[in-house]
């Protein structure tokens, strides 16, 4: 078991899915955990979870596609709870699948808001985030990217993809720029997990499951808890010489 007690993790887009599971992965190793999400019905939920676990949690609505949004939820979390030692960058969007398709389908509108949450939103989480952690001495964060950060989208969702592969250069330039202050700073790359993203989509198909299973060699869909699992371990001790990565979890999808 990893120790966390006295610690601060912050997770954004934690209101469901692999950020619901982050934090509270964070909470069962004893950090108190702020739940950050635009759902706020969604994150008290999440909160409840981590409170069942024993765990102080903040829950703070935040569009981290609004910089005064995200300027405020990371003094908020600093100022009720006393510092931040953690942060799990995790809110995102697939789009609008009707107007997010191919390069020459996307809209203008559609490639600017996929930006504007999906990379934007990171890069300002992490310019609120580590001032802090510059003055506390240390800080781990992991941003969430995808494995459309490392291969190309077949499925045609090009500003998607084009929008996670930007996390990675933006992880690992900002992983460099902090390295010489104890601050560390990864991305993962899930593949497909069983989250209500892909839910969704086999309630309406029953297929797409074994679909997607399949194109994971371990043959089956990843949880959110195996993700989180990992999420925290990269912000423990545990991982105090890892920092710059773009680590997959996807059942080895790139490794084919």
């Amino acid at each position: 078991m990893i120790d966390l007690s006295d610690k601060t993790a912050l997770v954004t887009g934690a209101g469901s899915g692999i950020g619901r599971a982050s934090a509270l992965e964070f909470a069962r190793q004893g950090a108190s955990v702020v739940i950050a999400d635009i759902d706020t019905e969604s994150a008290e939920e999440t909160a409840q979870l981590a409170s069942a676990r024993g765990a102080r949690s903040l829950v703070i609505r935040c569009d981290v596609a609004d910089g005064s949004d995200v300027a405020a939820m990371v003094n908020k979390a600093v100022s009720e709870l006393g510092g931040l030692d953690y942060a799990h960058n995790n809110a995102g969007t697939e789009g609008n699948l009707e107007s997010s398709r191919g390069t020459l389908e996307t809209s203008e509108e559609e490639w600017d808001r996929l930006m504007g949450i999906n990379l934007k939103g990171i890069w300002m989480c992490m310019r609120a985030e580590i001032p802090h952690m510059l003055e506390a001495g240390s800080g781990a964060i992991v941003n969430s990217g995808s494995i459309s950060s490392l291969v190309g989208s077949t499925a045609g969702f090009v500003a998607y993809s084009a929008s996670k592969s930007g996390i990675l250069g933006l992880t690992r330039s900002a992983a460099l720029e902090f390295a010489e202050n104890n601050i560390r700073i990864n991305a993962i790359c899930p593949g497909y997990i069983e989250t209500p993203l892909w839910q969704k989509y086999i309630d309406e198909d029953q297929s797409v499951r074994e679909t997607i299973s399949h194109r994971q060699p371990i043959g089956r869909l990843g949880t959110a808890e195996e993700v989180a699992k990992a999420v925290v371990w990269l912000c423990s001790d545990a991982a105090s010489l890892i920092t710059g990565v773009a680590l997959p979890l996807d059942g080895g999808f790139t490794a084919q």
